[in-house]
């Protein structure tokens, strides 16, 4: 084999091995999936964070198969000294992130999914930074089901959400830079 064909040769096995390790941390952000009462928890997962970060966030997709509403907030998370439903809206180009006051609702029959650029668990004051392929665990409490502990499988800085296609529409949550933290 002359040198030429031995390049070409290891390339594709770095890429073959790139690409099974790609795949293995997709099958180890894969998380599991949550019933209480009627109230159905599916693809949580978080974010890796930078070193220095102050809050992560998380998200969940919720389907209330029952006949009347419930409510979800978030109690209490193992890598933060707060958790909250945030909401995120853009308002003249700033983006401004508010929690959801008394629980996000969902209405019987309704799903909602928590993904970047729209509703989403803040993790508050963060204990240390979030690491992909490590988990955080958060508890909600839904207002008729009763509380769950959620587990969320931590992906890379900058990865897309588990199942999402790779070519961008991703959102990246960095709670610092041009972003506005509305408190009110």
């Amino acid at each position: 084999m002359n040198s030429i064909a031995r390049v070409q040769s290891s390339r594709v096995l770095v890429a073959i091995l790139s690409l099974a390790a790609a795949q293995g941390l997709a099958a180890a952000a894969h998380a599991a999936d949550y019933n209480v009462g009627s109230i159905e928890i599916t693809e949580p997962w978080a974010r890796a964070t930078p070193k220095g970060a102050s809050s992560a966030a998380a998200y969940l997709t919720i389907t209330n198969s029952g006949t009347a509403p419930d409510r979800v907030s978030c109690t209490s998370s193992d890598v933060s000294g707060q958790c909250q439903i945030h909401t995120m809206t853009m308002d003249n180009g700033v983006m401004k992130m508010r929690p959801v006051e008394g629980g996000l609702e969902i209405k019987p029959g309704e799903t909602v999914t928590l993904k970047p650029g729209g509703y989403h668990l803040m993790l508050v004051d963060i204990k240390h930074p979030l690491e992909a392929g490590k988990v955080a665990t958060a508890t909600l409490q839904l207002e008729k089901a009763g509380t769950i502990k959620v587990d969320f499988p931590v992906v890379p800085i900058g990865a897309p959400a588990p199942g999402a296609s790779t070519g961008g529409g991703s959102m990246m949550m960095d709670h610092g830079g041009m972003m506005q933290m509305d408190k009110h």
